[in-house]
């Protein structure tokens, strides 16, 4: 393994030798499209729906996306736009490809002059970085408003634009007599958590990855040292093999609790083709001592039965003397395709997404998804009451379902949830990356 992870970082620095710099770096004079983007992150969502019915009046409009529901906003977005302008009409068709054809799709869309696909939404900041934006094939827009109500400007924003955060959290039937009170447990000799497996869903591979930053890769230490001896005495052998792994890696001081981690979850966990039926599997009364790494919003479409309830599972996290991380957070980010035919109703769509309750509102009706738009997010709860979404005629009936919201799901000591960094991921796809290849060689 040493002298594998030798040769890959030996590639690693050679081909940045010969690169000098990213192909972003490289890119010096402006597409058609990024120069109305240039424009459009200087105005009002009103400005950018005038511009939109001028472009677009009688057209069709084509989008792409990892999630069904844009197929739910654009017939809103039309709606807006006819307040303004009554005989205003748009055909739109939504595609949503499987399986992880979403970046084939629009590699292949990008080489015509004037592409099919106006815009997307899409996840895996990874493959997004190195397929997508390195490449040219897609370009960021930031609202303006959106912007301010994140306290920047489009020109000082730097990263992707995000529609939503998701979450996807631990979770176990409690039917039986186990539990779990710190993210080690899940680690732990004989545990098979259930969760889709990394190759069928890359964001998964994403949460390994980054895990091996410093910062969760010290929030899994600090659990550690929360252990009692015992379980302290089971992980220190791994933990003693991972620190030469870990330099090898060039990771950060608490490199080898994160690879320690990310091995045994690796070797242990039990692989599944989807969210929903593991959400099934575990609400069950028969699923005693099973648990799961699930969207939290699948909790939603739970029925309640004599054998089923949201009340057979607990969030791990919820618990008061949980510890560690809580499970993982993943974005929806929105772009304009580079030869998009439409790119000003795209930057409008993207807009009215991001910037109003109703254009965000095919997402918000769920718990674990949160508006990258915090004047959005305060007012969908004002709306929803996600933090009330297991009350029932005003009693807590089904506590798992009472949502925390974004802010303590992501703070320290609180949900810890592991963040998406698309650059991070990018960094270390090649590196890490690998090495994870190698133990899921031998797993699974």
């Amino acid at each position: 393994m040493k002298k594998f992870l030798a040769v890959l970082m030996t590639a690693l620095l050679v081909v940045t030798a010969l690169t000098g710099c990213t192909p972003k770096q490289q890119e010096t004079e402006q597409s058609e499209v990024q120069k109305i983007i240039a424009e459009a992150e200087t105005m009002t969502l009103e400005e950018l729906a005038k511009k939109a019915i001028e472009e677009s009046n009688g057209k069709t409009f084509y989008g792409v996306g990892n999630s069904s529901r844009g197929k739910t906003a654009l017939p809103l977005f039309i709606e807006y736009l006819q307040t303004i302008d009554s005989s205003y009409t748009l055909n739109y068709e939504w595609q949503q490809p499987k399986n992880n054809k979403i970046f084939d799709q629009l590699t292949a869309d990008s080489l015509k002059d004037v592409g099919t696909f106006a815009m997307t939404l899409i996840q895996d900041g990874n493959q997004i970085e190195s397929k997508m934006v390195q490449t040219g094939i897609l370009d960021t827009f930031i609202p303006k408003e959106w912007a301010e109500a994140n306290n920047t400007t489009a020109a000082d924003y730097k990263g992707y634009l995000a529609l939503q955060t998701l979450n996807k959290i631990f979770m176990y039937n409690n039917t039986g007599t186990k539990e779990y009170h710190n993210c080690w447990d899940f680690v732990k000799e004989g545990e098979h958590g259930l969760f889709m497996d990394i190759d069928s869903e890359i964001v998964g591979k994403n949460f390994l990855y980054m895990l091996t930053n410093e910062k969760y890769a010290t929030w899994l230490k600090n659990a550690y040292d929360a252990l009692d001896d015992a379980s302290k005495a089971y992980f220190q052998p791994t933990i003693d093999a991972m620190e030469s792994e870990a330099k090898d890696l060039n990771l950060g001081e608490n490199g080898k609790y994160a690879l320690t981690w990310i091995k045994l979850w690796v070797e242990s966990y039990n692989a599944q083709t989807d969210d929903g039926p593991i959400c099934n599997i575990l609400v069950d009364k028969s699923a005693t001592d099973q648990f799961g790494l699930i969207v939290y919003s699948k909790l939603r479409s739970v029925q309640e039965s004599d054998s089923v309830s949201a009340n057979n599972v607990t969030v791990a996290a919820y618990q008061d003397d949980y510890k560690g991380i809580g499970g993982y957070g993943y974005c929806h980010y929105l772009f304009v395709t580079d030869n998009s035919p439409l790119p000003w109703t795209a930057c409008a769509f993207i807009a009215y997404m991001t910037e109003t309750v109703d254009g965000f509102s095919a997402w918000g009706k769920d718990i674990g998804g949160y508006s990258s738009n915090p004047v959005v997010a305060q007012e969908t709860e004002e709306v929803r009451h996600h933090s009330q979404g297991g009350y029932v005629d005003g009693v807590n009936v089904y506590p798992a379902k009472n949502d925390r919201g974004y802010d303590w799901w992501v703070g320290e000591g609180q949900g810890e949830l592991v963040l998406e960094d698309p650059e991070y991921c990018a960094s270390v796809a090649f590196t890490v990356g690998s090495w994870i290849e190698m133990l899921t060689k031998y797993s699974n």
